[in-house]
This record gives C-alpha cells, sequence and structure tokens, in this order.
C-alpha cells in the first residue's frame, strides 16, 4: 500500500478543496492517506477574514504537519495558495525546518508533486509550484509534473505541465470541475510513480551517504 502525505496551507478554501479531492482520489486507489496542515504563523496576511475562520472551523480537526508525516510518505503532495509568486509563508516556514530529515536523506527518492491556487489566470501559479521545486530537489525527491499529454490538462480550465493551478478571482471555494479534474489526475500520476520507485528502487552500491560524523557536525541526532 502506498502511503500519501498531503501538505496543505489555505486561506478561502481553494486549496483545502483540491487536497480534499486528492485524498479521495487517493483512497479510491488503495492509497493510506494523510492529510496535514502547516503550523499557523503568529501574524498571518488574510484578506478574507470571513472565509479564514470558516476555513479554519471546517479544518479544525485536520492534525498538524510533523517531519515523521514527510518520512512515513512513499508520496508527497504539497497545495498552497500564491503569495506574491511565492508559496504560503506557512508552508515554506514547514520546508525550513525539514533539514532534520533532509539532510540525512530521509526524503530521498519520494515522489514530490505541488499544486497551488492563485486570484488570477498569471497570479502566479506555476512559479509557486516551482519554487517548491526547489525545495524539492534539495530534499533529493522524484518530482512528480503534470505533463502535457493526459487528456484532462487539455480541458478549458487547465493545461499547466508543471502542477494543478486553480483561479480564485478572490472567490472562496471556487475550484471548477476541470481543476478537479486535474487534482485526480495529478494524484494518481504520483502515485504511480511512487509504487514504481517502492517496487523497483534498490539501493546503489556505488552511491555513499553522508556519515554520521558529518551528519553530527549539523547537531543531528543519528
Amino acid at each position: 500500500m502506498t502511503h500519501l502525505t498531503l501538505l496543505f496551507h489555505s486561506r478561502s478554501g481553494n486549496t483545502y478543496q483540491l487536497v480534499e479531492k486528492a485524498a479521495k482520489t487517493a483512497l479510491e486507489a488503495g492509497a493510506e492517506v494523510r492529510v496535514r496542515k502547516a503550523a499557523e504563523l503568529p501574524d498571518p496576511m488574510v484578506l478574507d477574514r470571513p472565509a479564514y475562520d470558516a476555513l479554519n472551523a471546517d479544518t479544525a480537526d485536520v492534525p498538524q504537519a510533523a517531519l515523521e508525516d514527510l518520512v512515513w510518505a512513499d508520496a508527497i503532495m504539497v497545495g498552497t495558495p500564491v503569495h506574491y509568486g511565492l508559496p504560503a509563508p506557512q508552508i515554506m516556514n514547514f520546508i525550513d525546518h525539514t533539514g532534520p530529515v533532509a539532510i540525512p536523506g530521509r526524503l530521498m527518492n519520494k515522489a514530490v508533486s505541488a499544486f497551488a491556487s492563485g486570484s488570477m489566470p498569471h497570479a502566479g501559479q506555476q512559479a509557486a509550484i516551482l519554487a517548491l521545486h526547489n525545495a524539492f530537489c534539495h530534499w533529493g525527491a522524484v518530482i512528480v509534473p503534470n505533463g502535457s499529454a493526459a487528456a484532462v490538462l487539455h480541458q478549458p480550465g487547465n493545461g499547466a505541465p508543471y502542477g494543478t493551478g486553480t483561479i480564485s478571482r478572490h472567490e472562496a471555494n471556487s475550484v471548477t470541475e476541470d481543476n478537479l479534474d486535474a487534482i485526480e489526475y495529478q494524484t494518481l500520476r504520483t502515485l504511480q510513480v511512487a509504487g514504481a520507485l517502492v517496487r523497483g528502487l534498490r539501493p546503489e552500491p556505488k552511491i555513499a551517504m553522508v556519515s554520521h560524523e558529518r551528519l553530527r557536525t549539523f547537531g543531528l541526532d543519528v
């Protein structure tokens, strides 16, 4: 059984709508799923306070993400709203704290994919996804993009090869059916790649991992 962790932050519910669809898709595909939200920051930027408060109430029972959720997973999907062309600060804050599991190689070879929601057609969805790809490279993860060949990506509301992106136009919970179809495809593709890695990847004896002595210089408990 493939393990999938869905890490997200959402401001007005659009990213969370994609997360819910991804979780449902993965469960129906036979995966074990953890849905985890990034920890809130002391002074978050909020444009739509009623929608933000409603979402917080709706996700009150969703556990806060921990490093163990990444280590447990074979596949990781990260969803974020766009913040000035970048992932949400809550997501970046969590990623900034992944060193204790990333540096020892515990996130290597995991299938990782990203998706984003922005206010307008060119609000930075692709830029935010690509920014997350930078971090995934440091993890040593296997990035799973949408590509351009799947039929679902040729629907009017889709098309980005990097990952699913929604256009909210500042409206809460406004994800389209096209986008829900796209995140379903992205989830299945990520699970497909993760399954292949789990089944087929074997240790390569010529690849030497960083030594425990070196890890201890970072203050990591190994």
